[in-house]
């Protein structure tokens, strides 16, 4: 596994919530920007920088395809 989704493991360990809880929470967030939504997470939902970066990223070209 390469890129965001290494980081995948240890946040579902670390918070106790599949990934699909973290994408469809960065789906229905009415932010939109990379940096506000790894923000958001950070503040709102407690998660660590590295990790709010994977799952905005991962979600974000996920969004584009």
């Amino acid at each position: 596994m390469k890129g965001p989704a290494s980081y995948f493991p240890s946040i579902e360990k670390k918070y106790g919530q599949p990934i699909a809880y973290w994408t469809e929470l960065i789906r229905s967030s009415p932010l939109t920007r990379h940096g506000e939504l790894v923000s958001w997470l950070k503040t709102e939902h407690g998660l660590g920088h590295g990790h709010a970066n994977a799952l905005v990223a991962h979600t974000l070209a996920e969004q584009k395809n």
